[in-house]
């Protein structure tokens, strides 16, 4: 079974930088995509960004591009979420998601494990 758990969050200001952590509990985190999705309140769950198993595919969405960069470390089984230039209407809770396959994906239904999230709140 594998374990997510999400930490950074926080309150910030508009145009503040975040970076949030995802650590996995198991080894072989390394061959998994992992994702990052958000949930704003009376609102869908959406991709945000992922990272495929070997590093070599990482795919946002439009309403982070440019702004989000996704990382992941091996060797501490753990996957990061940098967020600049923040909005406020990037405040939800964060989820991280691991996939049972290296290919990254954008959907919900794609995600085999979930963590329990991290609020993000931007003040404006």
């Amino acid at each position: 079974q594998v374990q997510l758990v999400e930490s950074g969050g926080g309150l910030v200001q508009a145009g503040d930088s975040l970076t949030l952590s995802c650590a996995a509990s198991r080894r072989t985190f390394s061959g998994y995509a992992m994702g990052w999705f958000r949930q704003a309140p009376r609102k869908e769950r959406e991709f945000v960004g992922g990272i495929s198993g070997m590093s070599d595919s990482i795919i946002y969405a439009n309403s982070v591009n440019g702004r989000f960069t996704i990382s992941r470390d091996s060797a501490k089984n753990t996957v990061y979420l940098q967020m600049n230039s923040l909005k406020p209407e990037d405040a939800a809770t964060y989820y991280c998601a691991s996939r049972l396959t290296s290919g990254v994906a954008t959907t919900v239904q794609s995600y085999a494990y979930w963590g329990r999230g991290t609020q993000v709140t931007v003040a404006s």
